[in-house]
């Protein structure tokens, strides 16, 4: 890939503690705002569950471990819903799991190196500690794209992510009419910073600066095409 693309954050100056720059510990994704969840795009595919705990969450650098699986029938996605009361009851549907070391975000471009861990093990250390969050998360395809939908529970109900990912840098893409706003750069909305600050916390001054400045969607990315 183009060095170009890469980011420069601070931890690469860190001489002998530099991460290793392998092409396959970057995430490149753009993630969007929505309204509603687009259930007509859906058709009957059913979401997966995720529970995952924050251990690291300062300076948009994050340390993550993942419960994923699904379940039947599906868990719905309300402000009662609790992370941690949701693992213990559907924790024998959770098949997948994994640790996850995350850094900052620097133009839709992250650190991100992740690994398996035992699904029995990764239940244990969610119960211990960490900050907790629960979502159901739904994909479809878009044109040449896959897309994650995200619906949280708990303090982050009633938000709604929609994010796309790539092995390169998310270019010309083309934005759905249900992506309200892009929130690539806006570590508000990190899962890492949901942990730490719930969108219902400020779900409604979100709301007002939403309607006072419009949407906004990034154009350092080669442009985006119309939906």
């Amino acid at each position: 890939m183009d060095s170009k693309w890469w980011p420069q954050p601070a931890y690469r100056t860190m001489g002998s503690m530099a991460m290793n720059e392998d092409e396959d510990d970057f995430e490149f994704e753009r993630r969007f705002f929505c309204r509603d969840l687009p259930r007509e795009l859906l058709g009957e595919s059913r979401p997966t569950l995720i529970v995952q705990s924050y251990y690291v969450h300062e300076d948009n650098f994050a340390l993550r471990v993942r419960l994923q699986g699904q379940v039947d029938p599906v868990v719905p996605m309300t402000a009662r819903t609790d992370a941690l009361h949701t693992l213990l009851e559907e924790g024998d549907h959770f098949d997948a799991a994994s640790m996850t070391a995350k850094g900052p975000s620097v133009g839709g471009t992250r650190y991100e190196a992740e690994r398996a861990i035992d699904p029995g093990i990764a239940l244990e250390l969610i119960l211990r500690g960490g900050i907790p969050i629960v979502k159901n998360r739904y994909g479809v395809w878009l044109d040449e794209d896959w897309w994650n939908l995200d619906v949280f529970g708990d303090g982050n109900t009633p938000l709604v992510v929609a994010e796309v990912e790539r092995t390169g840098p998310v270019t010309d893409l083309t934005i759905p009419d249900f992506c309200a706003t892009e929130i690539t750069d806006d570590p508000r909305f990190s899962n890492d910073g949901l942990a730490d600050h719930p969108f219902g916390d400020w779900a409604t001054d979100f709301d007002r600066e939403l309607k006072a400045n419009g949407p906004r969607f990034l154009t350092n990315f080669d442009g985006n095409r119309e939906s």
